[in-house]
């Protein structure tokens, strides 16, 4: 919101306090100033001139020599090229020693032999904003009013000495979206008096009832409450005074006529927005306020056709609409210059249906920003008085008597009661009754005594962010001084700060794949549904939660997996020539059991990778390998082992939905009852979803995480060197091929005890020698004993209980 200090001292009295020092004060009371314009740009010596005669250049068709009166004493002639140029206008004259924004300083000059005393100047020259001009002023010398005095400093005429704040406001103060509530913050902030214009003072009506005239009526209640209307005849559509289109401007509305002006005026004025239908084109001057119907269509003030839907507010004249209700009028019954007869409307429409109109059509007015922050109601017939009585003053309209009205004004002020003992002792202050009892004056909010310090406050419809005791005492604080309110030592015990068990995991899963090559990406928690379904491996069995109001189908219920957002990145970056991905997130999935909810749906955090393209990149000497299933393998390894974890996790094949049957694994974590515990997924995407996405060969995980933080062990256990020899030995056996080979390892640690350091897999081969359905697999076994060196007859002795027991129990062949 733009606040003209000209326009606000109209209200306050602002003497003694510059533009600056205002703008500190306010941002100090909780309201901050991005900005104090200063309208003038940089202008002197600019004055009020009259054409009394315009003749072509003898040497020159496009230039003109003007004699102009500035009001020096003298006539001066100026040659000027501007079209618009002509005797008896009154236009900016800049004289010699002028300066002009920019630096421009003007002289005395020779126009093709013709001598020049000054310059008639632009508004753009003037420094102003031409697009906030009307369009008739926008090309072209600027003429002013016929009524401006010669010899007038221009600055005072176009008001170009005024300064302006720019309100950078929170959406709760809704109130200083006008002068009258800037007005009020301002004396309360400055403790000054606030003068409002009396506009049923103003009000002059004639006999004739407007109810004669025009009727109004509201079938949609519950999305405008209070609907009221005057009628005004024989208006005269014109410009509109210049001190009303500075003050226009100042605030960034561009003046259009003098009906369209004054309701922009009062707009900002009360905050209030109104609007001015030609009544002659309204069927039976009859006004409808209802939702819009199947199929209908409204042409905008702009021009353009707006293909409405059924929760729009529309205003019609009850057979067709003619304006969007608290957004934009309708191009049928727009004021034009052969108006004569208006109704004005002024209304309090829901603040969730105009915002809805406005965001799905894209029209963003200052009517509908008001109205979506919900206006005063009790601003709404006081605004329509004063648009009435300024109409009747500037377009020489006849208000007729009377308001038509539907609904209910509702503009009761609210009452709060505050205890004075726990405002001094939320704020840590002693503020006495009488400092209370003089800061709510300064809001101009009633305070009563009731009983023994307790308040009650009559809170001003004005300000409907004002809603509880704490709220006051907000406002208390602030008109205080947040500088004045004392500080308190902090008291209480004081424990020393660090992660949780949960938080610490994160971290180091982060650490631990950011510094091994991955990339963290953060996708969407919303998804389709058929996303939804791809893999549901950790949540089999469950039920997606579907939003109540998704912003499109394609976000419409909760993810139950990160994977299917890990392809779609996968895909976005494939389409830009990016193949080699190494991607994770650590997120949260959510579902429930029920397909209506009853109780809370459950959440679980998540670890997500996903793994293709080459390992690395093309270099002279190094072909890039694809990556494979044992890489991504192998990062779990590495997670699994750096939480401790490296002895109780285990593969077991399996084919999981959405994976491919032949290269994919279930994660299981034994826990400390010996039980094995699904964890995690891991493996290639089946091929027909790879081929649907466009992509080759991919690889992902998805691991839980609660597992991990109940069983993780971060103790770092140190263990000396060993001092005794280790004995190596090599064992090949042919098994079928079904066996797994972590199979086999698990009963190779069992059979050898104790002495077995290490066991490896280094080798394994099929071929038609072995025969059909078997495979050769090499395993390397490290024994060592860490006291003693162990004798040969005791590793001979291990290393037979350990092809043993693979003979009985998968019938096993040693291959030689």
């Amino acid at each position: 919101m733009k606040v003209s200090t000209e326009w606000l001292s109209d209200y306050v009295s602002l003497e003694n306090v510059t533009a600056e020092e205002l703008a500190e004060q306010i941002t100090r009371a909780g309201i901050e100033i991005d900005e104090v314009e200063h309208r003038n740009h940089g202008i002197s010596k600019v004055v009020v001139g009259y054409v009394k005669s315009k003749e072509k250049h003898p040497d020159a068709d496009k230039l003109n020599v003007c004699v102009v009166d500035a009001g020096q004493g003298e006539d001066l002639q100026i040659v000027c090229g501007a079209k618009n140029v002509d005797a008896g206008q009154k236009v900016p004259v800049a004289l010699v020693g002028a300066l002009l924004p920019g630096g421009l300083e003007i002289k005395k000059a020779k126009l093709r032999g013709v001598a020049s005393q000054g310059m008639i100047c632009s508004a753009k020259e003037l420094g102003m904003n031409d697009k906030l001009l009307p369009k008739e002023q926008q090309e072209g010398i600027l003429v002013l009013e016929e009524n401006a005095e010669i010899g007038t400093p221009i600055t005072s005429v176009l008001g170009l000495d005024d300064k302006v704040l720019d309100f950078d406001l929170t959406p709760n103060r809704s109130d200083c979206l006008s002068m009258r509530g800037a007005a009020y913050e301002v004396a309360a902030i400055l403790g000054r008096d606030v003068k409002l214009p009396d506009p049923e003072r103003e009000l002059v009506e004639v006999a004739d009832a407007a109810s004669s005239h025009i009727s109004v009526k509201i079938s949609s209640p519950e999305h405008c409450s209070h609907y009221t209307a005057r009628y005004i005849t024989g208006v005269k559509i014109a410009p509109s005074p210049q001190w009303m289109q500075n003050r226009l401007m100042a605030a960034g509305v561009r003046p259009i006529n003098n009906i369209v002006d004054i309701t922009n005026y009062v707009m900002l004025e009360y905050g209030q927005p109104l609007h001015a239908f030609d009544a002659d084109r309204l069927t039976g001057g009859a006004v409808d306020v209802r939702l819009a119907r199947e199929g209908e269509t409204l042409v905008t003030l702009d021009g353009q056709e707006r293909k409405l839907e059924p929760h729009m507010l529309l205003i019609t004249d009850g057979v067709k609409p003619v304006g969007l209700a608290g957004v934009m009028g309708g191009l049928d019954s727009e004021v034009t210059d052969s108006t004569v007869n208006i109704l004005l409307e002024s209304a309090k429409f829901d603040g969730g249906t105009i915002r809805k109109t406005s965001r799905q059509l894209g029209l963003r007015s200052e009517a509908s920003q008001r109205f979506e922050k919900e206006v005063d109601p009790g601003a709404v017939i006081p605004a329509l008085n004063r648009a009435a009585s300024l109409i009747a003053r500037y377009c020489a309209g006849t208000v007729h008597k009377g308001i038509v009205e539907a609904g209910a004004a509702q503009a009761e002020e609210k009452v709060i009661v505050l205890s004075f003992d726990k405002l001094n002792r939320f704020l840590g202050t002693e503020l006495s009754m009488l400092e209370v009892k003089t800061i709510f004056g300064r809001l101009h909010f009633h305070a009563a005594d009731t009983a023994q310090g307790i308040l009650e406050v009559q809170v001003p419809t004005r300000r409907g962010d004002i809603t509880k005791d704490v709220d006051l005492i907000e406002e208390i604080a602030r008109l205080y001084g947040y500088d004045n309110i004392p500080t308190t030592a902090i008291e209480g015990p004081t424990t020393p700060g660090g992660y949780t068990k949960p938080q610490a995991i994160r971290r180091e899963i982060r650490r631990l794949f950011t510094h091994g090559g991955w990339q963290e990406v953060i996708s969407y928690s919303f998804t389709h549904p058929d996303l939804a379904a791809l893999f549901p491996a950790l949540t089999e069995g469950s039920v997606p939660v579907k939003l109540s109001m998704p912003m499109s189908e394609e976000r419409s219920v909760l993810r139950t997996s990160i994977l299917p957002q890990l392809l779609d990145i996968a895909v976005h970056n494939a389409n830009r020539k990016q193949y080699d991905l190494a991607l994770f997130e650590v997120g949260n999935v959510f579902f429930s059991q029920e397909q209506t909810l009853t109780v809370q749906p459950k959440e679980l955090n998540v670890l997500s990778l996903l793994l293709c393209g080459n390992r690395g990149q093309k270099q002279w000497n190094y072909a890039p390998e694809k990556v494979d299933f044992f890489d991504l393998k192998g990062a779990l390894e590495t997670l699994f082992g750096d939480l401790g974890l490296e002895g109780a996790i285990r593969y077991v094949a399996n084919q999981p939905a959405g994976y491919h049957p032949g290269r994919s694994a279930s994660v299981y974590l034994i826990n400390g009852g010996g039980e094995q515990v699904l964890i995690g997924t891991l493996g290639q995407v089946h091929p027909e979803l790879q081929q649907e996405r466009g992509l080759g060969d991919v690889y992902v995980a998805e691991i839980l995480l609660q597992p991990l933080y109940d069983h993780a062990d971060f103790d770092i256990r140190y263990q000396e060197l060993p001092r005794f020899p280790a004995s190596e030995r090599d064992i090949a056996v042919v098994v079928d091929s079904a066996v797994e080979a972590g199979s086999l390892l698990e009963t190779i640690r069992e059979a050898a005890g104790e002495l077995l350091q290490n066991v490896q897999v280094f080798d394994v081969f099929t071929g038609s020698k072995l025969g059909e359905g078997k495979k050769s697999v090499a395993i390397s076994l490290v024994y060592r004993h860490n006291e003693r060196t162990l004798t040969d007859e005791e590793v001979t002795a291990a290393h037979a209980g350990v092809v043993s027991a693979l003979e009985q129990k998968f019938q096993a062949e040693l291959r030689k």
